[in-house]
């Protein structure tokens, strides 16, 4: 944390900007997050909703289809039940190229 500058522990992780762009000691909160999401989302045009929740998902989707267990990901989620998680696993949202071949040409 030291190399990237965070020297103080009690230092935000992301500060806010003053009017003129300089940085804070003021933590950013949930909604100065989600702002600033979904404005860069605009800016390179995509249409979907995005949250903070959709680095939550991909985080999960992304664990689990390199093979991590939805146990592994409960616990690093830190949620109480495997159906939390369950909701944020988007693997079987995939189609597979098998998948797609068996609908009949028309």
């Amino acid at each position: 944390m030291e190399r990237a500058g965070f020297d103080q522990k009690d230092q935000p992780l992301f500060p806010t900007a003053d009017k003129q762009r300089q940085l804070t000691s003021k933590r950013m909160t949930r909604n100065d997050v989600f702002r600033m999401l979904r404005r860069r989302a605009k800016a390179v045009g995509l249409d979907e909703v995005v949250c903070c929740h959709s680095f939550r998902a991909t985080g999960i989707t992304e664990f689990r289809r390199a093979g991590g267990s939805l146990e592994k990901a409960q616990w690093m989620a830190a949620h109480e039940s495997a159906r939390t998680t369950k909701l944020y696993d988007r693997t079987e949202e995939e189609v597979s190229l098998d998948e797609i071949e068996r609908i009949p040409s028309i």
